[in-house]
C-alpha cells in the first residue's frame, strides 16, 4: 500500500475502534445488547440463519463443553492458546477460506483499484449461494469487493478478486497455498478462493495463525468490524450488505471476523472480541447447529477465567547452566507475561533447555539456553537465558616460569606412569 492509502485505512480503523468501544461500553452499562437483525439472505433464503440469542454457560469460570468438533481459544496478539479441542484436526472450512483471500488481496492491491469482472466470476443462478450479483464487464473497486467478501460472504466477489490479483483463479489458489506455507500452516490446503467447492481444509490452530496475520495487515480489522456496508450497482442503485457474523450484534466487544457453513464443514466461525484492553480469538469448526454460542462460551471463559500474570522479569538470576567444557551463570534475557487461569498457578512448571551448540567459553550476554514456562497441556511461553558472567581462567601457580614448566612436565610424566603401571 502507498503511505496515503495506509493513512486512509488506519484512519478508518481508528473510527471503527472508537465506535466499537462506544458500543462495548453501552453494552456493558446496560447489560443488554441490540436485538439481532433479520437473517441476511441470498435470493432464496440462507442455510446459516442468525440465532436470536446466544446460549452460553451460566458460570464462565468453568471450562465450557462445546458442541463443535474442533475449537481453539487464543490471545490475539501473542497467539497464546487458552483452550483447545482437537486443534490440529483437518476439517473443511467453507467460507472461512475467505480470510486468506482478503489477506492476499490487501497485501497485493490498493483499495481504490478498479476490478473489471471477468465472466468466470458471474453466478447467474445463486439459488441460496451468497453472491453480490456481479455482471461480466462490471467495474467495481477492490474495497467494495472486500466488503462483499467479508460481510456478505459473496462467492462471486472472491473469484473477481482472485482474477484481479493473480490473473486467474488457479494462480490465485497457488498463491494462497504458498502464503499458507510461509505462515507455517502445515495442515492447511486451499482449493478455491471462496471455499464453496468444500475441498479446502485447515485446522482450528492454523486458523488462529491466519487470523493473527490478517489482523497485522492494514485494512483488515475495519472491514470485518462493520455491521453494514453499501456497494454501488452498475445501474446506479446501491447494494446494501449486512454482515453475516451475528456476534457483532449478540456479543459485547465483538469486532470480527468470519462465518462459514456447508453440509460437509458444518457451522464454523472465527470470532474476535475485545474487552478491557485484551483481544481474544475463538475458532469453532464443525458445530452441528450454532457455532456462535460455542464461540461466545469460549470468549466468556477467556475473559472471566484468565488473568495476566508476570512469570519472569528480565535480568533475573536463573542458576548455572552446564555447557561442554564448563558451566556459566545465566539470567533471563526478557520478560514473560501471559494469561493464566488463577487455579492453574499452582501447576506452573519451568524447564531449562540448553542450546546443544553453545560453545564454552561463551561471551557475556550470549544466549546459551531457553527457559520454558508451562502448565499441564499448555505452553505459556519462553525467554532466552543469557550468560551473566564468564568465570576467569585459573590463575597460574606461583614461582618462576621454568619452575612452573617443570612442574607441568612432572605431572604429565606421573600421569603416564600411573596409566601404565596402575
Amino acid at each position: 500500500m502507498t503511505p496515503a492509502s495506509r493513512r486512509t485505512w488506519r484512519a478508518g480503523a481508528l473510527v471503527v475502534a472508537i465506535v466499537a468501544l462506544h458500543v462495548s461500553v453501552i453494552g456493558f452499562a446496560s447489560a443488554q445488547l441490540a436485538p439481532p437483525p433479520p437473517t441476511p439472505v441470498p435470493p432464496d433464503g440462507s442455510l446459516s440463519p442468525f440465532p436470536s440469542a446466544l446460549d452460553t454457560p451460566a458460570d464462565p469460570l468453568a471450562v465450557p463443553e462445546l458442541s463443535a468438533a474442533s475449537a481453539v481459544l487464543a490471545e490475539l496478539s501473542s497467539g497464546q492458546v487458552l483452550y483447545a479441542k482437537d486443534p490440529r484436526a483437518r476439517r473443511s472450512i467453507a467460507s472461512l477460506t475467505k480470510i486468506m483471500t482478503a489477506l492476499l488481496t490487501l497485501e497485493r492491491t490498493e483499495p481504490s483499484e478498479v476490478v473489471t469482472v471477468q465472466p468466470d466470476a458471474v453466478i447467474d443462478d445463486p439459488g441460496g449461494v451468497a453472491a453480490l450479483g456481479l455482471r461480466a464487464g462490471e467495474r467495481i473497486s477492490v474495497a467494495h469487493l472486500l466488503d462483499a467478501l467479508m460481510l456478505q460472504s459473496a462467492n462471486d466477489a472472491a473469484i473477481a478478486l482472485a482474477d484481479h490479483v493473480s490473473g486467474s483463479e488457479d494462480r490465485f489458489v497457488r498463491s494462497m497455498n504458498r502464503r499458507a506455507r510461509r505462515l507455517g500452516l502445515q495442515r492447511t490446503r486451499f482449493r478455491s478462493p471462496n471455499g464453496l467447492d468444500d475441498r479446502g481444509t485447515s485446522t482450528a490452530q492454523d486458523l488462529v495463525t491466519l487470523t493473527r496475520a490478517a489482523y497485522r495487515t492494514d485494512g483488515f480489522a475495519p472491514i470485518v468490524a462493520q455491521m453494514h456496508a453499501s456497494v454501488p450497482a452498475p445501474d446506479g442503485s446501491t447494494r446494501e450488505l449486512q454482515n453475516r457474523n451475528a456476534m457483532l450484534w449478540l456479543y459485547a466487544g465483538a469486532v470480527g471476523v468470519k462465518t462459514g457453513y456447508t453440509s460437509a464443514a458444518g457451522y464454523c466461525v472465527v470470532a474476535v472480541a475485545e474487552r478491557d484492553g485484551r483481544s481474544l480469538v475463538a475458532v469453532v469448526l464443525g458445530a452441528p447447529s450454532d457455532a456462535f454460542s460455542d464461540a461466545a462460551a469460549l470468549l466468556d471463559h477467556g475473559f472471566a477465567a484468565f488473568e495476566e500474570h508476570t512469570f519472569v522479569e528480565a535480568g533475573e538470576p536463573s542458576g548455572v547452566v552446564s555447557l561442554v567444557g564448563g558451566a556459566v551463570p545465566v539470567e533471563t534475557g526478557a520478560r514473560l507475561v501471559a494469561l493464566v487461569a488463577t487455579a492453574a498457578l499452582d501447576d506452573v512448571r519451568r524447564r531449562i533447555e540448553v542450546d546443544p551448540e553453545a560453545a564454552y567459553p561463551p561471551a557475556p550476554g550470549e544466549r546459551v539456553a531457553t527457559l520454558r514456562v508451562t502448565i499441564p497441556g499448555f505452553d505459556l511461553g519462553s525467554v532466552p537465558l543469557v550468560v551473566a558472567a564468564v568465570p576467569p581462567p585459573p590463575a597460574p601457580p606461583d614461582g618462576t616460569w621454568w619452575g612452573r614448566a617443570a612442574s607441568a612436565v612432572a605431572r604429565g610424566i606421573g600421569a603416564a606412569v600411573s596409566a601404565i603401571f596402575g
